[in-house]
C-alpha cells in the first residue's frame, strides 16, 4: 500500500532498525471515517509502535468525509494538533492519558503521520464492572479540574448538533406499522418504546438545545470502550482524540455508558447498575477535584446526552431483516442478539429522556414539547 511504502523512510528514525526489517500489521480503524488513511503497529528490532496516517484526500464514497474547517467535527489535522500541543496531557495527572507520539511526519504528498507509543494495556472492551466505575472516577477528576480549557482554534464546536445532524438512515420507518410489526422488533422492544423513542426523534431540537446551554468541559467525544486501554494502576489510556472539543459536562460519560451495552461489551440487563455507579464515581471525581456548582446540572447534561442516539430505532427498524449483523468493524453478531441489548438499551435511554425532560424546567430552561 502507498501509505506502507511512505513509512518505510519513517522506521529507521522511529525504531532504529533499516525498513525491510519492520514488519507492518494492519490494525481495525473506522473504515467509514475519511481522515484516517491506515492504521498499523510496526513492528522490528524489538520494538513497536503504531503508526497513524491523516489525509485530506481520501477517495470518495467515504461515509465521513474529512474536512479542512477547523471547527467542524471531522477536520482532518485535528488528532495531529492534539499530540503536538500537548493537549493529549492535560488529563494525565488525573488519571487519563494519551498515547506517547514518537514521531510527527509531514508528508510530501500532504498526509500526516503520527508514530505512537503502543500501549500494552487490557482494552476496556475486556473490563471488570469495576474498570469502567474506575475510568468515569478519572474522567470526572479530569473535566472538573480542567474544566472548558483553552478554546484553541482547531478544537471542534457543536460536534453533538452535527454528529447527530447526519444521522437520517431509515428514519421513515418510525411511522410505519408494517416495520414496528417485525418479529425481532416486538420481541425486543418493550412496549412504550416507540413512542418514548418518535418523541425523542422528534424533540431533538429541544435536546440538542439544552446540551449545548449545559456548562462546558473540554471533551473527547469518542467515549467508548473500543478508544479506551488500562494504563496501570487508576490510569486509563484514551485513544483517537480526532474529535476533540467543546463538550457539555457530562457528555462524555453519557456516550461511554450506552456504548458499553452497544457494543456489546457489558450486557444490557447490567447497565443500570453500571450507570449508577459510574455517575455517582464521575460526580465523585468532579468535586474532588474541585469544580463547584448544580450537580443537577451534571445530571441533565448526561440524562440529554440521549438525543445522541435518536436516530438509532430507526436504523434498528431499517435494518430487521438483516442477518448476520456488522458488530464494531470487527465480525458480525446474530440480529437476534443486536436487537435485544439494543431495545433494553434504547429503553433505558428513554428514561433518561424522560429524567432530562424533568430536570430542565427546575433548572431555568423551557419545558419541552408536549408531543409530537
Amino acid at each position: 500500500m502507498p501509505e506502507v511504502a511512505a513509512a518505510h523512510a519513517e522506521v529507521r528514525e522511529v525504531l532504529h532498525v533499516p525498513a525491510d526489517e519492520a514488519v507492518f500489521e494492519p490494525l481495525p480503524h473506522n473504515p467509514r471515517n475519511g481522515v484516517t488513511a491506515g492504521l498499523w503497529r510496526v513492528t522490528g528490532g524489538g520494538r513497536c509502535a503504531v503508526l497513524k496516517v491523516l489525509t485530506r484526500t481520501q477517495e470518495s464514497g467515504v461515509a465521513w468525509s474529512e474536512s479542512n474547517d477547523p471547527r467542524h467535527r471531522n477536520f482532518w489535522r485535528r488528532e495531529a494538533y492534539v499530540h503536538r500541543t500537548g493537549l493529549a496531557g492535560v488529563w494525565q495527572r488525573h488519571g487519563i492519558r494519551a498515547p506517547r507520539l514518537l514521531e510527527y511526519v509531514e508528508r510530501p504528498d500532504g498526509d500526516v503521520a503520527l508514530w505512537l507509543e503502543d500501549v500494552p494495556g487490557e482494552p476496556a472492551t475486556a473490563w471488570a464492572f469495576t474498570g469502567h466505575v474506575d475510568h468515569a472516577h478519572c474522567l470526572g477528576a479530569a473535566q472538573g479540574a480542567i474544566g472548558p480549557g483553552e478554546d484553541a482554534p482547531w478544537l471542534s464546536h457543536s460536534f453533538l448538533r452535527d454528529h447527530t445532524s447526519r444521522k437520517t438512515t431509515g428514519e421513515e420507518r418510525l411511522d410505519d406499522d408494517e416495520a414496528w410489526r417485525h418479529p425481532l422488533i416486538r420481541r425486543h422492544f418493550p412496549p412504550g418504546l416507540r413512542e418514548d423513542m418518535v418523541r425523542l426523534h422528534h424533540d431533538r431540537e429541544w435536546f440538542l438545545t439544552v446540551m449545548e446551554s449545559l456548562p462546558r468541559a473540554l471533551s473527547h467525544l469518542d467515549q467508548r470502550p473500543a478508544n479506551v486501554l488500562s494504563g496501570g494502576p487508576g490510569t486509563s489510556v484514551l485513544l483517537d482524540w480526532a474529535f476533540t472539543g467543546d463538550g457539555a459536562l457530562g457528555e462524555d460519560l453519557g456516550t461511554y455508558l450506552p456504548e458499553c451495552v452497544f457494543g456489546l461489551y457489558v450486557p444490557a440487563a447490567d447497565l443500570p447498575g453500571l450507570a449508577k455507579a459510574a455517575y455517582d464515581a464521575y460526580v465523585h471525581g468532579l468535586l474532588g477535584s474541585g469544580r463547584r456548582g448544580d450537580e443537577r446540572l451534571v445530571r441533565l447534561g448526561v440524562c440529554a446526552s440521549a438525543v445522541k442516539y435518536h436516530w438509532l430505532t430507526a436504523l434498528m427498524l431499517e435494518r430487521a431483516d438483516e442477518e448476520p449483523v456488522a458488530h464494531d468493524g470487527e465480525g458480525t453478531v446474530p440480529a437476534e442478539v443486536r436487537h435485544r441489548e439494543t431495545g433494553r438499551t434504547l429503553a433505558f435511554l428513554a428514561e433518561w429522556a424522560a429524567e432530562a425532560r424533568m430536570l430542565a424546567p427546575l433548572l431555568g430552561f423551557p419545558e419541552a414539547p408536549s408531543g409530537r
